[in-house]
């Protein structure tokens, strides 16, 4: 059995396998697009590490109440400490072992600082935008952390905010899944999310960018003011900005595990962290996986301090959008409000770096 798939060696009959958020990394590797590199965890390692518990896990599921909070709170977590707990498969660990050190030869880094991310088959269709309810782990270094942080992003299918939201979108838990996406770390000067439209009025003839200093953790939840940008698709020019005063902003932990929470400086709090080729790199790129997908997107990216001028701008993420996606398009004149607080309700995500 393969358990690791490259992105780079993404095929779309791996889909099922390997989850919404690794589908999105290798359709837009495979489409010569900036991402860091790194590979899937397919979901059938999630099924044989948890083959034993799964009837425990059905039978907490079923006699749970979506509406008692209590009850939602005591279920998840034995839920997710039951999962905590499944040894993996010797196959398994090595395989996730051996794709590690590979990532790392090819970065030419030891113990490579990686981003685990949880990828559920269930998560980023046009019907359901799970973003926020699984788990991520920033800045992962080691296989031993590596193989405890896949653990925790499965133990994630049952946060109460995920079996909450599978009740409301009427997701059945049976057949639901995790894959796991481990992907080089980028060391952000900025972060943030783009629409390939307006998400205040649905103008698909706009790019609309979040932007913030550091990881862009603080933009997707909401804990900072972020700068906002919109750009014309078609001649890219800049149409509006708004430079914010940023408070807050998560950088790599002093101790060199995770990200922690800073205040932002105060001689670069109202400075824009995006100069105005980098805001046009953002749309462009967000423009092209939206041609490649062949319908508007909520695209997360970051600009990598480690990576020469001109090629700094990477793409973590590409979903659809949710919100004005099913609606007809229409064209409306710029000039509105920010999009911040409908890009935040469809994005809120809790920050996990190094955690227990």
């Amino acid at each position: 059995m393969t358990y690791a798939v490259w992105f780079s060696a993404y095929e779309r009959e791996y889909a099922s396998r390997v989850g919404g958020k690794c589908a999105s990394l290798g359709e837009m590797t495979g489409a010569g697009l900036p991402v860091p590199p790194g590979f899937a965890i397919t979901t059938d390692g999630h099924r044989a590490a948890c083959a034993g518990i799964e009837p425990r896990l059905r039978a907490l599921i079923a006699g749970c109440d979506p509406g008692d909070a209590t009850g939602l709170a005591a279920v998840g977590a034995e839920a997710r400490a039951l999962v905590q707990r499944c040894e993996m498969p010797d196959e398994l660990r090595t395989q996730i072992a051996a794709a590690y050190t590979e990532l790392g030869r090819r970065c030419g880094v030891a113990d490579v600082p990686v981003a685990v991310r949880s990828s559920a088959t269930c998560e980023d269709s046009p019907d359901a935008s799970f973003a926020g309810e699984h788990d991520t782990y920033l800045w992962v270094c080691g296989v031993d952390d590596v193989l405890a942080a896949v653990s925790r992003c499965w133990a994630s299918l049952f946060t109460e905010r995920a079996i909450a939201y599978r009740y409301k979108m009427g997701l059945p838990d049976d057949g639901v899944a995790m894959a796991v996406a481990v992907q080089k770390m980028v060391r952000p000067t900025a972060a943030g999310v783009a629409f390939t439209l307006n998400p205040h009025d649905g103008d698909r003839s706009q790019v609309a960018i979040d932007a913030s200093w550091g990881f862009g953790e603080a933009v997707v939840a909401g804990e900072v003011t972020p700068d906002n940008y919109l750009v014309d698709k078609v001649l890219f020019e800049i149409t509006r900005r708004t430079v914010s005063d940023k408070a807050i902003e998560y950088r790599l932990a002093a101790h060199g595990r995770g990200v922690e929470r800073h205040p932002v400086p105060e001689d670069r709090r109202a400075v824009p962290c995006l100069d105005d080729d980098e805001i046009t790199s953002v749309a462009r790129l967000a423009r092209q996986a939206e041609k490649h997908y062949g319908h508007p997107q909520d695209v997360e990216w970051a600009v990598d301090s480690d990576l020469p001028d001109g090629e700094r701008v990477l793409l973590l993420q590409s979903r659809p959008e949710t919100v004005w996606s099913r609606r007809p398009p229409s064209s409306v004149s710029a000039g509105t409000a920010s999009g911040y607080a409908s890009i935040v309700s469809t994005l809120v995500s809790p920050l996990h770096g190094k955690r227990p």
